[in-house]
């Protein structure tokens, strides 16, 4: 299970009131209808099934609703049920297949922002780790800007700009591996280009002082003094209190770029020689 693993939004109160809609169901399609239990049954088994975590049984009594009354507006409804319980066993392309027809076949369900963001979930759920391939990630945060952007007011909307910003941090942390792989192999222009996509892509995420940092440890490994003296700059204006700006100021000290004195800037304190670079560059 992935680690950004979360549990939807109930919607148990809606579906669980639509057991009580619908007073007549239409005959069952099949032949033996004798067999088949009524509509109501077959959901309101499907739901019991579901609440006791009992998901095989549930996700095959909302198939026999959609199979044994197809025209009904409860076939609607076990069809997003039957997306939902896929998505708790995590079979994530299953429950993919699933919504995808339910929100082309009913576009103005009532449910159909819970659809888009189930779906977007189903992606979320599917982010593999820094180290693996990344598609996946660039896959969750389309599914989610598209609740944001079709169900702006809705509640689906706000978790899902929580989890936009997660992947944003999610892909800068793997562009910081890739950069940090490069430079230890000294890769230097390759690593350059990834760490300043950081600064320049993921300018929100807390992956941008590293980055700054590690731009400054290159170019004074390339001698270029300069260079490394801007981006430490910009580095002490931005984020005067972090650890990778007081390090980067030691190691412009020690190669005799900047001189420590007692100006030295701490925490909560003026940037001292970073601020005054700045502004002397900018």
């Amino acid at each position: 299970m992935s680690r950004f693993r979360s549990a939807p939004y109930p919607i148990f109160a809606t579906l669980l009131a639509l057991s009580a809609c619908g007073s007549s169901a239409p005959k069952p399609t099949t032949d033996t209808v004798e067999q088949v239990a009524p509509v109501e049954q077959l959901y309101n088994n499907g739901l019991d099934a579901l609440n006791a975590r009992r998901y095989a049984t549930a996700s095959d009594q909302f198939n026999s609703v959609e199979q044994n009354y197809p025209y009904s507006s409860w076939a609607v409804n076990a069809q997003l049920m039957s997306g939902y319980t896929a998505y708790l066993q995590n079979k994530y392309t299953d429950a993919l297949a699933t919504l995808d027809r339910f929100i082309q076949l009913h576009p103005s369900h009532r449910d159909i922002a819970y659809a888009y963001y189930l779906r977007a979930l189903c992606y979320y759920e599917q982010i593999a780790d820094i180290q693996r391939d990344q598609r996946g990630t660039e896959q969750a945060m389309n599914a989610l800007r598209e609740v944001v952007t079709r169900f702006p007011d809705s509640s689906y909307a706000r978790d899902a700009q929580l989890k936009i910003d997660l992947c944003v941090d999610h892909l800068a942390g793997k562009e910081m591996e890739i950069g940090r792989y490069y430079q230890k192999q000294h890769l230097y222009t390759a690593a350059i280009g990834r760490f300043q996509r950081v600064v320049d892509d993921f300018q929100t995420t807390n992956h941008v002082p590293e980055a700054l940092a590690r731009l400054v440890e290159i170019y004074l490994a390339l001698g270029l003094k300069d260079e490394a003296r801007r981006t430490a700059a910009v580095l002490g204006y931005n984020y005067p209190g972090s650890i990778w700006y007081q390090d980067t100021y030691n190691q412009l000290a020690d190669d005799g770029i900047a001189v420590p004195s007692n100006s030295k800037p701490v925490e909560g304190q003026s940037p001292g020689f970073f601020s005054r670079a700045w502004h002397a560059v900018f």
